[in-house]
Formats: C-alpha cells, structure tokens, sequence
C-alpha cells in the first residue's frame, strides 16, 4: 500500500527563502557533519552548522530563527571549504542573519550592535580603532565600564593606541553602497 506524503507548504517555503537568498541547495546536504567537524566556533553555538542545514530541511523555522548559531559564525568558510557537497553553508549563516534582522527577530542582540560600530570605524578611518570600537560596542551594550582594567593594562604594555590611524577615506565607498542598496529596495 502506497501513502502519499503530506508536506506542510510552511517548511518548503523556509527551506525556499533560504535556498532564494543564499543560492545554495539545501536539500543537497546529507549529513556528513564534516561542516560541524571543521567549524572553529561549533563549541559556542546552541546547534552545530549541520544541525542547523538538518532543522532548515525538516521546516523548523523558529527554531532556526531564534537560534545564536548564525549570529556566532565567524564566515571563516572552513565549512563551505570541507564540504563533500559544496554547499556554502557560510552564505546560509549570512542569509539566516539577513532574514532575522529583517524580521526583527536577533537572537543575539549585542552582534548588530557590534557590527554597526566596526563598520563605522572602517568609514571613518579606514580600519578598525580598537579602543573607538571596544568603547562604543560596551557603551551601547550598556556595559560601559567592562573593559577599563584590561584597557589600562594594553596600554601600559603598549599594545593600545588611544588615537586611531588613518588608512585613508572611505567615506565615498560607504556612501555608494548606500545608494545601491536603497536602490535594491
């Protein structure tokens, strides 16, 4: 006796807007786990990168979208590079982090925070300050006193620069991107 399958059009339309947007074939992953096996980060995510591909193809959204996995990947490529598939499991991380900030949905809320800030500084002075970047990141995470002891020790060893470094203007290059991704929308 034969039975068909019933599938829910919910999974395949997260498993499609996933696919969409990250251009990848999610479907091709078979679990080999060797994504998870190379990740220098897995140690620190609630679900391992192949637990994450898994519960995008059983249609689990909301526990994909409230998960910290795709907020704590690095985009090292270490999974995209090993796996036997050549699924660029990096470019689903970052199309997950692009869904959840347009739903408003960030599960770690101190990572936009940061990426804002460093992306900043890159404008401003064309590479990272650290100490601009550290003490705009805990200010606007409400923890604006964390780093001071570290801070004063860094400095005294001097390993920290009070004054940042310009590696020229970036201004013009963020200002395009800009417009190009306000024409986009």
């Amino acid at each position: 006796m034969m039975q068909k399958l019933l599938i829910n059009n919910n999974i395949l339309k997260f498993k499609e807007d996933i696919e969409g947007l990250s251009k990848q074939r999610i479907s091709n992953c078979y679990q080999c786990g060797k994504c998870t096996a190379g990740c220098p980060v897995a140690f620190a995510m609630d679900y391992p990168p192949n637990q994450v591909i898994r519960m995008i193809q059983l249609g689990l959204r909301n526990e994909v979208m409230s998960s910290h996995a795709p907020w704590f990947c690095a985009s090292c490529e270490t999974c995209t590079t090993r796996c036997p598939r050549e699924i660029d499991l990096a470019r689903i991380m970052d199309s997950l982090r692009i869904i959840a900030q347009a739903e408003n949905k960030v599960s770690v809320r101190e990572v936009p925070i940061l990426n804002q800030i460093f992306l900043k500084s890159i404008e401003l002075t064309g590479r990272v300050y650290e100490v601009g970047v550290i003490g705009a990141y805990n200010f606007f995470s409400l923890n604006p006193f964390k780093d001071i002891p570290l801070g004063i020790k860094m400095f005294l060893k001097g390993k920290l620069n009070l004054m940042p470094h310009s590696a020229g203007n970036f201004r013009g290059l963020f200002k395009r991107i800009r417009e190009k991704s306000c024409d986009r929308n």
